[in-house]
């Protein structure tokens, strides 16, 4: 709940609630659809695919996780293929690649967007060409609320016969060279975490261009139950589908879903105008192609120019009960993944990930966040900036 205390913590995205959820969620007490599925995870799923646009079949699902797990069955991949993966994301997308027996290969960064670079992936796949290997699918991630450079990547794709599983989990409300992501891919994969632009409490949705993949998704998700009186099971299924219960309240949030990415967008701009013109701090680029949601307002800080390094950001915020994040740590660098091939936007250079992850930070983004909250930020960013920490010069 809002506080007026000046000292409280400021969370990176927490959740907003704004009283439009109680009647979805009422209704399901009122009418006892306690039970996993009913009449809000169809609506929930009818409505997503309303706000996404026509021709579209959605699932509901348990996590984004989930989503692009059974996603990434529907196309087919199975032990000892590969899967391109964007390496500069969350551990969630490339986890179900291993789960499933594949192998990751990462894709670096391009410095326009900081998503999925054309020309590393372009490099990827005709190296794999000439091995004779042709990936079975392609996880790009629309990061941090930012749609990838599809009128690029897709016909890259095309040309080599793989399909796209679009990660959109940060994207709901964002688009890309004028199309909402989330429809981009033969699959996508929405995520409704506590964090996130709207949230159902924890859940996902699969959302699918092929009404058979969305069949196959629900069939798969409800632990694969054959149509019979009793409990039949040819196929080994999974207990994914969304609840009821949490399916209320996430329609609830997608009636107020242009409000919130109208006021995340506000505060990067904010930040942007303040925190974004000092020396050494750099914004999140939005390309002119792309309308992000700003799901998180990410930053660089170039400890060269900035007057402290990234890390003494974040140490001087948490002194203040700031929470601030570093930027994700690419896939390619994580203990779970050594050893797995890495295609870099430059191979004469780092790749553009690690500088991303080495100065990055994200600043709290919340769509119920205060403008007392974000004048606080600001100021402790600034003083920290300008060399003025007091506390953390104190501790030194």
């Amino acid at each position: 709940m809002p506080t007026t205390d000046p000292h409280a913590p400021i969370l990176l995205s927490p959740p907003h609630l704004t009283g439009e959820e109680r009647a979805f969620v009422d209704e399901a007490f009122r009418t006892n659809w306690i039970a996993p599925l009913g009449p809000n995870v169809d609506g929930f799923e009818r409505e997503m695919c309303g706000a996404l646009g026509t021709g579209l079949h959605a699932c509901a699902t348990c996590s984004g996780t989930a989503a692009i797990h059974l996603g990434l069955i529907l196309l087919g991949v199975q032990p000892g293929d590969l899967v391109l993966c964007s390496s500069f994301t969350f551990v969630a997308s490339a986890n179900p690649i291993r789960q499933l027996g594949a192998e990751p290969v990462f894709i670096d960064s391009e410095p326009e967007s900081w998503n999925m670079s054309p020309a590393a992936l372009e490099r990827a796949l005709t190296t794999l060409a000439r091995e004779g290997r042709t990936p079975r699918a392609c996880i790009t991630v629309d990061l941090y609320g930012q749609g990838c450079d599809y009128a690029a990547i897709a016909p890259l794709c095309a040309r080599h016969g793989v399909p796209i599983l679009e990660d959109a989990a940060e994207a709901l409300g964002a688009h890309a060279h004028g199309l909402p992501c989330g429809t981009f891919g033969d699959i996508a994969a929405f995520s409704f975490n506590g964090n996130k632009i709207i949230t159902t409490s924890g859940g996902g949705m699969l959302v699918a261009r092929s009404a058979a993949h969305a069949e196959r998704a629900r069939f798969l998700a409800t632990q694969a139950r054959e149509p019979a009186p009793h409990y039949e099971h040819a196929t080994a299924g999974f207990n994914y589908r969304l609840s009821n219960l949490c399916a209320g309240v996430g329609r609830g949030q997608l009636r107020t879903l242009a409000a919130r990415v109208a006021r995340r967008r506000a505060i990067f701009a904010q930040y942007d105008a303040t925190i974004g013109r000092l020396p050494g701090v750099t914004g999140m680029p939005e390309p002119s192609w792309s309308r992000s949601t700003r799901w998180l307002s990410a930053f660089t800080v170039d400890p060269r120019t900035a007057g402290c390094t990234r890390d003494q950001l974040l140490a001087a915020l948490a002194t203040e009960r700031i929470e601030a994040r570093p930027t994700w740590k690419p896939m390619h660098a994580q203990p779970l993944f050594a050893g797995t091939r890495m295609f870099a936007h430059d191979p004469a250079r780092p790749p553009v990930c690690e500088q991303l992850f080495a100065e990055g930070i994200c600043l709290p983004s919340g769509s119920g966040m205060r403008d007392a909250e974000l004048a606080r930020v600001i100021d402790c960013t600034h003083r920290a900036l300008a060399g003025t920490r007091t506390r953390t010069h104190a501790t030194a």
